[in-house]
């Protein structure tokens, strides 16, 4: 497949299995896993179990997880599932990326899941900063998660590394300077 293909094959997974499966008759296990047949058939032709796997198997962040003849989101769900994911001793620090217009309410607030059931940390600053060039320019936060931890706050990692937290507030975060 090209490049172009697995972009927007993965974008139409990411819609199906994270925020939209009834869109096309699919149903989500309470774990977020479906059938891959099944999928496959909700999709439509021209998609096949290769291209699927290949999808799978390119995504740089590892958005999908297969097992067996099941698929998942590994995180990032608007829809209600369950991903039975254990509580983990996470690193000092984690990162969150954003914007510079998001930052007033994040100042007020913390970081809130939004429409997603919970905040999304990264290990590192590079994949901070990529996922807030998503929306403009990144503003990296590090968030002091071993405050947090002692504190009481719970975090979780999925499958393809990324943290989870129900919510920050605003006391643990702290702005990484930009560089230059």
């Amino acid at each position: 497949m090209q490049e172009k293909d697995v972009i927007r094959l993965s974008k139409r997974l990411s819609k199906h299995l994270r925020h939209s499966p009834e869109l096309i008759g699919l149903r989500l296990d309470p774990a977020g896993w479906v059938d891959i047949d099944d999928l496959l058939t909700a999709l439509g032709r021209g998609v096949t179990r290769a291209h699927l796997l290949e999808v799978v198997e390119r995504n740089d962040k590892k958005r999908f997880a297969v097992e067996g003849n099941r698929i998942r989101a590994s995180q990032g769900h608007s829809v209600e599932v369950d991903l039975d994911l254990p509580v983990s001793e996470p690193p000092p620090v984690l990162y969150h990326g954003t914007v510079g217009h998001a930052l007033p309410d994040i100042h007020r607030d913390g970081l809130k899941p939004m429409n997603r059931h919970d905040v999304h940390l990264s290990a590192t600053v590079e994949t901070a900063r990529r996922v807030g060039a998503r929306r403009g320019k990144p503003v990296v936060l590090v968030v002091d998660t071993a405050a947090m931890r002692a504190d009481g706050h719970e975090f979780r990692v999925s499958a393809n590394g990324v943290w989870l937290a129900a919510s920050v507030p605003p006391e643990y975060l702290a702005e990484l300077p930009a560089t230059p």
